[in-house]
């Protein structure tokens, strides 16, 4: 073998050395990176905004994959979650789905029914009353004469809001005109046992207006039977 072909063989040793040295540095690389991202997970993207305490859908949201070690503790891996769930805020469209921006939607207890009522929207716990709240329900009523008195009485205490629905525009018929001056208002859905389900729809037709009156967590919604009928008299 003469230097030439030496060298040759020399040049090729070095060439196969140095991508296998390259080969290891991709590698080292490669492991680098996957010690730092790790796996990847499925997580779930809004893919608009989402008002609250509206039930939530699976169409509302886009799958991404992400690194695990990115995501949150309570970030959502999986939509199974947000079945018979309402959104607890106002969602932004991009962010990610976690599982404090969601809660359980309220439901029926035993013996309960559903009614949903308007309520004017000036003289309501505006924007306060969410589903899960709990409130008592008072109606105002005209005297039944010139000489009766006006009364404003608790109707229904401790009512369980389900659902808040949409500020609605009203447009009140010629009959309604003198009784009920509301521009707008919200329909709210209570779960209540029959007798206070017939309270609440006696109210609604016949009150001159109807108003809620939230109650705090924790606190008691029972009102003492010397204060459920209030007269403008009793403060002379």
């Amino acid at each position: 073998m003469n230097s030439r072909q030496r060298r040759g063989v020399i040049l090729l040793v070095l060439s196969v050395l140095c991508a296998f040295g390259a080969f290891a540095g991709v590698l080292s690389v490669i492991r680098d990176v996957n010690s730092k991202v790790g796996p990847e997970v499925t997580a779930y993207k809004l893919k608009g905004d989402i008002a609250p305490y509206k039930e939530l859908t699976a169409e509302q949201f886009e799958k991404v994959e992400m690194p695990e070690r990115w995501l949150s503790d309570n970030a959502v891996t999986n939509l199974r979650e947000i079945r018979g769930k309402i959104a607890v805020t106002q969602l932004r469209e991009g962010s990610l789905l976690q599982s404090d921006m969601i809660v359980k939607r309220p439901e029926l207890g035993p013996g309960q029914q559903e009614i949903a009522i308007m309520i004017d929207a000036a003289t309501g716990v505006a924007g306060k009353i969410t589903p899960g709240s709990t409130v008592n329900i008072y109606a105002t009523f005209k005297g039944e004469s010139d000489k009766a008195k006006d009364q404003s009485k608790v109707i229904v205490e401790g009512a369980k809001v389900l659902d808040v629905g949409k500020l609605t525009p009203l447009e009140p018929d010629q009959d309604d005109r003198t009784r009920r001056r509301a521009s707008e208002a919200v329909p709210i859905t209570f779960a209540l046992g029959t007798a206070d389900a017939q309270r609440v729809a006696y109210a609604e037709s016949f009150a001159t207006h109807v108003r809620l009156a939230l109650i705090g967590a924790g606190g008691d919604p029972t009102v003492p039977p010397r204060d459920r009928t209030y007269t403008l008299d009793e403060d002379k």
